[in-house]
């Protein structure tokens, strides 16, 4: 304890003697220091430039990993449309389309005015 309190006391009287001295910078160092001080203060008065508002869907476009994804997720989504309203024939064949579900969930079922629109009239 006694020694510390000796480290504290050397600590202390070191720290006045640096205090005690005062060193000047050289006259160009000052200069050079103010100078950039200006250009960091000027750079900073002037607002930085702002990003364009990009729209969600070009976000959630990033998000799924670009233009390539986007165009495989639209052809999955029209081929799905496309496979669920003709309902084709060889899906029979896989056993996907059974007595119960083929009447259970025909076209003019699920819509109703698909008949006008079938006939262009």
């Amino acid at each position: 304890m006694t020694e510390q309190n000796r480290d504290d006391m050397t600590l202390g009287a070191l720290f006045q003697a640096a205090q005690g001295q005062a060193e000047s910078l050289p006259d160009p160092l000052f200069a050079r220091i103010l100078a950039d001080a200006a250009e960091v203060r000027a750079a900073r008065a002037t607002p930085a430039p702002r990003a364009a508002h990009r729209s969600w869907l070009v976000d959630f476009g990033v998000l799924l990993g670009g233009w390539p994804s986007m165009a495989g997720l639209a052809t999955a989504a029209v081929a799905g449309l496309w496979i669920g309203v003709a309902q084709p024939l060889a899906l029979d064949g896989f056993g996907l389309v059974t007595g119960a579900t083929a009447a259970g969930f025909e076209l003019d079922t699920l819509m109703p005015g698909v008949d006008v629109l079938a006939s262009g009239d």
